[in-house]
């Protein structure tokens, strides 16, 4: 295994650990505004690991399948955002 795999392999590592930590706020969190930030920071880490993963084995493709998913992401935060202020202003 090249230094630079190994690299690649420490930080994925890594990443999955950074995962756990925000998943347990997302299934614990007591309100739902906890839970849309853990969840998009679980997407902003998935959005790295595709990139890590494009870089470590020179595939492009996932470079542009990690953009049009933080795009995705993005935009689904932001709906769900502006349903949760509607539903204040409800109230």
């Amino acid at each position: 295994m090249t230094l630079l795999l190994s690299f690649f392999l420490i930080t994925a590592v890594l990443i999955t650990i950074f995962i756990l930590m925000p998943l347990f706020r997302l299934i614990s969190g007591p309100t739902i505004p906890d839970r849309v930030i853990a969840l998009d920071t679980i997407n902003t880490y998935i959005v790295a690991a595709m990139i890590l993963y494009g870089a470590a084995f020179q595939e492009i493709i996932y470079i542009d399948v990690a953009i049009v998913y933080a795009l995705l992401s993005y935009v689904a935060t932001l709906y769900i955002a502006k349903y949760i202020e509607r539903r204040a202003k409800d109230r």
